[in-house]
């Protein structure tokens, strides 16, 4: 409740018998004084090589290619195992003698006694291995549901019918990675993957431009099924009325073939592609750990880097570091009866694991040459999971395992620590400012000021000031010749935009068309200019890099902004109310 403590730990863990809370060696003497519990299951693994019983070696048969993607289940892909073995020694301590009696020894006890001490310990092991759940053990890609248009899907009368094989898309010559629209039996390629391969996205285009939404990939379709995409719910999905679906466009179902791939087996290409490429990025580089205060890493609970990359930036600053980490003792003194759901004592918990550089220790070094014992697991970066699910409590988007965006959790964070700070001393003064807003009214010759506070400043991304236009230019030209060739697309070539362009888009009057003016009671035109009223210590900058297309799909810019080593933000400096 106050450490990062587990049972691998040196001194092990304490689960306190009657709350179920558990403690680091440090904190349970404090829970005892403050509480009067004097039972406690002490819980303590030890790490030793694996035994290897000869039954690995050379003569294993190679790994099974995955066939399903999932993880964890039969035919997908392996939950990594682990690499060693643990002696694990479980007893009750009573403070504050720490009287300790091996859980073997509980049999001795009186029958009514025994039988409650032991329901209490198996409970307690039986909620450890839960604990576990939260971590993804096992997940399976390939459950689909049933489409919401599957079983009143519309069907035109415009008599397609559909050859069983030799199909072409109708707006490209593509003769691969086709897929028919169960609404009209319109034939178009796929999308187009971000390595160039895959199609040109003509089918996506059909369904933007009339709305159909079911479309069935040729090629996959067997007696089994097929692969059904519905672009309204942006999702592979069931069609239970397949067969009947297919059969207004001719195609028997019974007599189809598999031809092309399935989308399970082209992601499950991908996976493992992507995975050897994650394994030699870094080749050729010789990277060096870091241990010690200030450099404790923080494990990935599921699409958390959000929140990974928030609070290390947050605890880089003074102010939250004396705030929660300086002020650690009296935080977990004032605790309440439930430590686990107070965000301060939770805060002062994660800053201290960051900080202190007790689960960042350096591996011993073995006796024998060039090997070192594996280090423990506690020292290999902190998992802040109640930190996670109490921060995110009762928030629809940051309560779950999806991925999330780290400015909207970053101000999520501040309205927490807002909430829950008891005194003037609020560590949000390092990233507060005030934004200055000018609106002047082109008709009247009036202007109106407002302040409002603010903690973060958002820059969009003027393409238009790209300094590599020429570049670009010959990139989108090599592009389009690969996609009309089909060969392979050209390298990457990103548009590199000054950081002091965005500074100047921002800065930049904004016309008002629509503009109601209190000084006319009537509308007219007007222009506003925002600018700092008040700087503040740590400026945090998001650049805008979604936007949308013609089609107000939302896209996001792959762009490189060039930061300086310096910046300079006194031309951004408001004055506020001038004479004349």
């Amino acid at each position: 409740a106050f450490s990062f403590d587990s049972p691998e730990s040196e001194w092990g863990l304490y689960v306190c018998m009657n709350s179920f809370f558990g403690f680091g060696k440090q904190f349970v003497e404090r829970h005892y004084q403050k509480t009067g519990q004097r039972v406690y299951l002490h819980l303590k693994r030890t790490r030793k090589p694996k035994v290897d019983d000869g039954s690995s070696g050379a003569g294993d048969p190679p790994k099974k290619k995955p066939t399903r993607l999932a993880i964890g289940v039969e035919g997908g892909f392996d939950v990594p195992q682990e690499s060693c073995e643990f002696d694990e020694e479980v007893k009750i301590v009573i403070l504050p003698e720490h009287i300790a009696i091996p859980r073997e020894s509980l049999a001795q006890m009186p029958g009514a006694v025994r039988d409650r001490v032991t329901a209490a310990v198996d409970g307690i092991l039986a909620a450890d291995s839960a604990s576990r759940k939260q971590e993804v053990q096992s997940w399976d890609g390939e459950v689909r549901q049933v489409s919401k248009h599957a079983l009143e899907l519309k069907q035109l009368d415009n008599s397609v019918r559909i050859p069983p094989c030799g199909w072409q898309c109708a707006r490209c010559e593509m003769k691969e990675n086709l897929w028919l629209n169960l609404t009209d039996g319109s034939i178009l390629c796929g999308r187009r993957y971000f390595d160039g391969s895959g199609g040109n996205n003509h089918a996506l285009e059909h369904y933007r431009q009339l709305g159909f939404p079911l479309a069935v990939k040729l090629g996959t379709i067997t007696p089994d099924g097929a692969d059904v995409y519905s672009y309204d719910e942006d999702e592979m999905v069931l069609d239970p009325n397949l067969a009947e679906h297919l059969t207004h466009f001719r195609i028997d179902m019974m007599k189809m073939q598999k031809t092309d791939k399935t989308m399970t087996e082209l992601e499950i290409d991908m996976n493992q592609r992507i995975g050897e490429w994650e394994t030699i990025q870094e080749s050729g580089g010789t990277l060096r750990p870091l241990y010690g205060p200030e450099y404790t890493g923080i494990r990935n609970l599921g699409n958390s880097c959000y929140l990974n990359s928030v609070m290390q930036v947050v605890f880089s600053i003074p102010d939250f570091q004396s705030k929660y980490v300086g002020n650690r003792e009296k935080i977990f003194k004032d605790s309440p009866a439930d430590p686990t759901q107070d965000f301060n004592t939770q805060l002062a918990k994660l800053g201290f694991g960051l900080l202190s550089g007790e689960n960042s220790k350096a591996p011993i070094e073995s006796d024998e040459a060039d090997t070192t014992v594996e280090p423990k697991t506690q020292e290999g970066g902190i998992a802040p999971r109640m930190f996670k699910a109490l921060v995110g409590k009762g928030h629809p988007e940051f309560s779950t395992n999806r991925q999330q965006d780290a400015q909207e959790y970053f101000l999520h964070f501040i309205n927490m620590v807002e909430r829950n700070c008891r005194s003037s001393d609020n560590p949000n003064e390092a990233f507060r400012f005030l934004v200055e807003e000018k609106i002047n009214c082109l008709a009247s010759g009036k202007v109106k000021y407002t302040h409002r506070v603010d903690y973060i400043i958002q820059l969009p991304v003027p393409m238009e000031a790209a300094v590599n236009k020429e570049e670009l230019m010959e990139y989108e030209a090599r592009k389009q010749e690969a996609e009309g060739s089909r060969g392979s697309p050209p390298e990457m070539v990103r548009a590199r935009v000054p950081f002091e362009a965005c500074l100047r888009a921002y800065s930049e009057p904004e016309h008002l068309d629509d503009f109601w003016s209190t000084a006319l009671l009537a509308k007219s035109m007007a222009v506003k200019t925002t600018r700092f009223a008040s700087f503040p210590d740590y400026l945090v900058i998001q650049i805008k890099k979604f936007t949308f297309g013609l089609d107000w799909v939302p896209k996001k810019l792959d762009v490189c902004i060039e930061m300086p080593d310096e910046l300079d933000f006194a031309h951004l400096r408001g004055r506020g109310l001038q004479e004349g």
